[in-house]
């Protein structure tokens, strides 16, 4: 039996496999603050999914960047009493067997990379808008190596202004975080940005994400860019319109002949669970 697990800032999802390429039902509730009280709350939903077989080894994704070697919480955006716990060491005294812990990102740009939008692409580079922004690169089904995992939402777009962002108390200057995330959206229009119905506004913030996978493209040269995250596949309002950001792709492109393919997510909720049963075979096999 092996356990997934998806540890988001709002949700955590837990679900099992019996067989190492499906899960069944996940089980879903509210992320706890305290950390040892998410612990509890992971293992009591695996004792139940588990029904008394032996767990062989357990694989996921955490919010905020994870040192991989030793899953450990460096910086955890909404939930400052996780920051420094090793999760990974933590989920093996409990589950007695191997865990497999990085960025919830990673995780969920792996599902993507093998299982959705990228899964007929080699190398696919995953990116996600929602309430912060971040993105991961994936070659063959295996995410790249790294030392602090990715943080691609806070690379500098703009070297002359600065503005507040999710990963300093004071402004830096521009990240893609500060400008088209939800959560720069509320601080900037002091409202959701669903509510936000102005066209200007949208294709605004499809010029700056174009900036962004432009960026990606130089840095990564994917065959294909897959896009998710509310701010971009959400169903609550407006979203940014990918189609602009493709075209805003191809006028700024210049050093390569081609762009790569831009698509949605195709997994929504699931991708990281998809991607903990991804990464659990990239670290069994």
């Amino acid at each position: 039996m092996y356990i997934l697990f998806d540890i988001g800032g709002t949700n955590i999802r837990v679900a099992a496999s019996k067989d190492g390429a499906t899960f069944g039902e996940p089980t879903t509730f509210d992320t706890p603050q305290n950390f040892e009280e998410g612990i509890g709350r992971i293992y009591s939903a695996a004792e139940e999914l588990r029904g008394g077989i032996a767990i062989t080894a357990a694989a996921g994704g955490a919010k905020g960047p994870v040192r991989a070697r030793d899953g450990v919480l460096l910086h955890p955006p909404n939930l400052p009493e996780w920051q420094n716990k090793s999760l990974k060491k933590t989920l093996e005294e409990k589950f007695s067997a191997p865990v497999f812990v990085d960025n919830d990102t990673a995780v969920v740009g792996l599902g993507e990379a093998v299982a959705g939008g990228g899964k007929s692409h080699a190398i696919v580079a995953y990116i996600t808008i929602s309430t912060g922004a971040n993105g991961v690169r994936t070659v063959n089904g295996i995410l790249d190596k790294n030392s602090y995992g990715f943080e691609i939402g806070h690379h500098i777009v703009d070297m002359n202004e600065k503005a507040l962002c999710t990963c300093s108390g004071e402004p830096t200057l521009l990240h893609p975080e500060a400008l088209i995330t939800g959560g720069a959206f509320e601080r900037r229009f002091h409202k959701k940005a669903y509510e936000i119905t102005d066209e200007t506004t949208w294709n605004e913030a499809a010029r700056i994400l174009a900036v962004m996978l432009h960026n990606v493209i130089t840095f990564w040269s994917p065959d294909c860019i897959v896009v998710g995250g509310s701010m971009v596949t959400g169903t609550q309002g407006a979203v940014i319109p990918l189609d602009r950001v493709r075209e805003y792709v191809r006028e700024m492109l210049t050093i390569f002949p081609n762009v790569p393919e831009i698509v949605p997510a195709e997994l929504g909720s699931f991708g990281g669970l998809h991607g903990a049963l991804a990464l659990l075979r990239a670290n069994l096999e």
